[in-house]
């Protein structure tokens, strides 16, 4: 089952798939999640198309809440454009103009569920901290342990962000806004709104290097209004993900004119002094003992804060 997920509407849908064993599924990508410690885990469908055919092998029926079926971003020679089994039935419960909660509780009485077993939910976990080099999976777990209660995460870190979802199940509750599209350069401004929108939450901004710079003036919006957003540039200084798809669309390795197009490394960008022009104070990291010491520091203090992970 696909849908937008709000705590009130995933609980009843867990009881409805305790009592017919189906499995609960998010989008790939969605406009909003509440998840974390005391709330039903959800999975994901994963981006990489492989991996997204093997996690539906063998599904016969799909029902989708608010949702799409599955397919897809880009056509791969040689590869399906959905990742559901060719004989999969696909049904639409209520589509996304819908009355999703009143589908979801309609279900469940049709079913009985809603007396059911209680929600299944995740138990507050603190993963130990990695050591040594910083690397994507490090700074998910780091935000795993220190992320505070009602966060917002709002995720533009493309590439890197690909285990997030597996680290922080058991984080302090959290919303997580995604990018819901190739909208390249939405997570600098969601951030901003976000923060304008909740003034009194911690805003976390995961942020690749590449399409920050589209939306770099949201920073200065973030110093001239005082908002509470930390954000974290994954700063591998190339746009890792063109690179994937290039070669998954049979495409080759880039060119002599076409590499320096996709990597961000002449000049190299200095995401501390972009900041710093913008009126946002920051710190550069490389080791993930310094990313923890500046994290928990960001973090217990207000106002817009920036940290350019080198990764």
């Amino acid at each position: 089952m696909f849908f937008v997920a709000r705590t009130e509407n995933v609980e009843l849908l867990d009881r409805i798939a305790q009592k017919t064993g189906a499995r609960l599924m998010a989008q790939q990508a969605n406009a909003r999640l509440q998840r974390g410690a005391r709330r039903v885990n959800i999975d994901q469908v994963p981006y990489v198309i492989d991996q997204a055919v093997a996690t539906f092998a063998g599904t016969e029926q799909v029902i989708l809440i608010g949702a799409k079926a599955p397919v897809v971003f880009f056509a791969y020679p040689g590869k399906p454009g959905s990742m559901l089994p060719e004989d999969c039935e696909v049904l639409t419960l209520v589509d996304a103009s819908g009355d999703i909660p009143g589908a979801i509780a309609a279900l469940a009485d049709a079913l009985g569920a809603a007396s059911a077993a209680a929600p299944r939910v995740m138990q507050r976990q603190a993963p130990d901290v990695l050591r040594g080099t910083l690397t994507p999976d490090a700074i998910s777990i780091a935000l795993a342990r220190h992320m505070p209660d009602n966060s917002i995460i709002c995720d533009e870190s493309i590439t890197s962000r690909r285990q997030f979802f597996q680290h922080t199940d058991g984080a302090s509750p959290h919303d997580l806004l995604q990018l819901t599209g190739g909208a390249i350069g939405h997570g600098l401004p969601a951030a901003t709104g976000a923060a304008v929108a909740c003034p009194d939450r911690k805003v976390i901004a995961l942020q690749a290097d590449g399409s920050g710079m589209y939306r770099l003036q949201a920073l200065w919006t973030q110093a001239r209004e005082q908002l509470d957003v930390l954000t974290i540039i994954f700063a591998n200084r190339r746009y890792q993900i063109l690179h994937g798809e290039l070669a998954n669309v049979g495409a080759g390795t880039p060119g002599r004119n076409a590499s320096p197009m996709l990597d961000r490394d002449n000049p190299e960008l200095g995401w501390v002094h972009l900041a710093k022009g913008m009126g946002v104070e920051g710190a550069r990291v490389e080791t993930v003992a310094a990313f923890v010491d500046v994290l928990k520091s960001a973090l217990a203090r207000k106002g817009p804060f920036l940290i350019e992970a080198m990764i």
